[in-house]
């Protein structure tokens, strides 16, 4: 049966325990240039509405490094394009590839096209979730913080995908999550929901001192997501008590981390003194996007299960 990964929640917390320690393996072997070959020949199929970084570059070197190779499809490039309709995009591209990851403006793109294809479809990234970020966020608090359960984790800003994926992963993580975001970017009522349902230990606040304070790991974003450029001004106006600068990281925990997916705003959302600071682990948190990664393919292909 075909694994698809469109929601943190599409995972159990016994495979995200898995994923983290595979993670975690994944990474020590590449540091000793060990790599393993379970999805030799495999391909991996890229969809990308949205322009990328982190993203693309590394699903592109994981399948690579796991002995298969991958295709970068810009929809502008396909047929897609030209108005061919997603299900039957799915259905031809599933005869040729072994998963697809896609990068898109509407989350229903991503659902619509995981219904149709026969082979493990990921979520790159979508206007609802992001949840790949939130694996490899999850990793990286598990190696500075030494585990999730309990710790008290701030994201300051906009109630994006990135919240959103954060919020719903609370359950499984242990994590208390604090949002602290001006009152019309809040979370949607819809995931805070579901999160709560779930088990999830979640709040929302327009403070960011309080959400900040004694908090062991503090997470920002950018106020403008991709779509949203034509709310530039508003937004800038809305967020500008929001920024995490030293004097609001000050009421954090003295042993707090900060935590930002990228690319960063420096001067908006975040300082240069925060971001370049000794507390930031930003750069091991865009790396751990390669090993997480590798360790979702593998679950998806079969290659690793909960035993």
């Amino acid at each position: 049966m075909k694994r698809d990964f469109i929601s943190i929640l599409d995972i159990s917390p016994d495979e995200l325990n898995l994923l983290i320690k595979t993670a975690e393996c994944l990474k020590k072997e590449r540091k000793e240039e060990i790599f393993r070959r379970d999805l030799a020949n495999k391909a991996l199929g890229m969809i990308f509405e949205k322009s990328s970084t982190r993203t693309r570059i590394s699903f592109e070197v994981g399948i690579q490094e796991l002995g298969g190779f991958a295709l970068f499809l810009n929809p502008d490039d396909m047929q897609l394009g030209r108005g061919e309709e997603i299900p039957d995009t799915a259905r031809v591209l599933s005869r040729f590839l072994s998963v697809v990851m896609m990068r898109v403006f509407s989350h229903q793109t991503v659902v619509d096209f995981a219904l149709h294809a026969s082979i493990p479809v990921i979520n790159g990234l979508s206007d609802q979730e992001h949840p790949c970020q939130i694996l490899a966020d999850i990793l990286t608090i598990t190696e500075y913080c030494g585990t999730t359960q309990g710790k008290k984790v701030a994201f300051i800003g906009d109630g994006n995908n990135v919240c959103n994926s954060l919020l719903l992963s609370s359950s499984m993580t242990g994590m208390d999550v604090t949002v602290a975001s001006p009152p019309d970017y809040c979370p949607g009522v819809s995931i805070l929901k579901k999160a709560r349902e779930i088990g999830g230990n979640v709040r929302v606040i327009h403070d960011p001192r309080e959400a900040v304070s004694g908090a062991e790991v503090v997470i920002t974003d950018t106020w403008v997501s991709m779509g949203d450029e034509n709310e530039t001004e508003k937004r800038m106006a809305a967020f500008s008590s929001f920024s995490l600068t030293p004097e609001l990281l000050s009421y954090a925990s003295p042993q707090a981390i900060v935590m930002h997916c990228l690319p960063a705003h420096r001067g908006r959302e975040i300082t240069n003194e925060v971001i370049d600071g000794e507390r930031s682990v930003v750069w091991d948190e865009a790396e751990n996007r390669l090993h997480v990664q590798k360790a979702l393919m593998l679950l998806l292909s079969g290659a690793i299960s909960v035993s």
